[in-house]
């Protein structure tokens, strides 16, 4: 026999599991504690299963809670895009699309992309959140986002996502215009980066990993104690501050290419691409402001690749 989900206590169990707290979330709602505490009662009788625990770190959902928040935050991401469409097509204006972005894309791909949506349709509002992969991925499964601009994989790995591949990067080991390195006329190999100094992106970034592996098929250890961030302005910002070195996405630092600040080193050796997409929820609509921006980015995407 089926069960009927009641969507707003759907919604009051997130609240509380975002929250850690009955209290906390009643007050964002603006009802009564006990109020709240009812409402989540009633609805485990009608799942017939326990979804909160109380314990000394707050309320916490149990597998069968997890579950049921996971749906929440995709069916409330599901009425928001439902009702800014019904909202566009009513009153005949662009709509908004709220998307996520990574560094390499926020450089060049998405400001172009912008740029020509602002000329093509002037009432589409867009807004962007920045991030790394690691933190975009989650957005997009909860509905946060309606997708995000990033790297992909050549396969997705999460059947709840889904991927669009809008052009291919490099990337190269960059240094400051001047660096002693790029002095050197004879292509370098990876001993000759063995006692430089590094600022890298942490150990879980695609870009780190291969990194490492230049050294690895060489026989040589991984570069030692590197200073790690997840900032791509402190990575480009140091660097063309000193004599460290970096490994970055040529998008990343297209522009200070362009203006003579930073240089790719010539490293003999295989070269890292990477595929730089858009990903969305597998089962999810996507509303008409963020179907336009998507197509402009594919646009944009094919003039890279040209």
């Amino acid at each position: 026999m089926s069960t009927e989900i009641d969507v707003p206590r759907l919604r009051q169990l997130a609240l509380i599991v975002r929250h850690r707290s009955f209290s906390k979330a009643a007050e964002s709602m603006g009802i009564s504690q006990p109020a709240l505490s009812k409402n989540i009662r009633s609805l485990e009788r009608s799942l017939g299963v326990q979804l909160l625990e109380r314990g000394r770190f707050g309320a916490m959902p149990t597998a069968f809670g997890l579950a049921l928040v996971r749906h929440a935050d995709s069916i409330d991401a599901e009425l928001r895009s439902a009702s800014e469409e019904i909202e566009a097509l009513r009153e005949a204006r662009g709509g908004h699309t709220c998307i996520g972005c990574g560094p390499s894309e926020a450089t060049r791909l998405l400001p172009t992309a912008l740029s020509r949506l602002r000329d093509s349709s002037p009432g589409i509002h867009v807004t962007i959140l920045y991030g790394l992969n690691a933190a975009l991925m989650p957005m997009v499964k909860h509905g946060e986002v309606d997708f995000a601009l990033s790297s992909i994989p050549a396969r997705c790995p999460d059947p709840d996502l889904k991927q669009l591949r809008l052009h291919e990067d490099r990337a190269a080991v960059i240094a400051r215009r001047g660096h002693p390195l790029l002095a050197r006329r004879e292509p370098l190999t990876a001993a000759d980066l063995i006692d430089q100094h590094w600022i890298l992106a942490t150990k879980v970034e695609l870009e780190r990993l291969a990194l490492d592996q230049v050294f690895v098929e060489a026989g040589l250890a991984p570069p030692q104690d590197p200073i790690e961030t997840t900032s791509a302005v402190l990575m480009k910002t140091l660097v063309m501050q000193s004599d460290f070195l970096t490994f970055l996405p040529r998008e990343l630092v297209y522009w200070e290419e362009r203006g003579g600040f930073l240089a790719p080193l010539n490293l003999i050796g295989p070269s890292w691409h990477r595929n730089v997409g858009v990903t969305m929820r597998a089962r999810a609509g996507l509303n008409p402001a963020a179907q336009v921006l998507i197509e402009t980015l594919q646009e944009v995407g094919k003039e890279f690749e040209s």
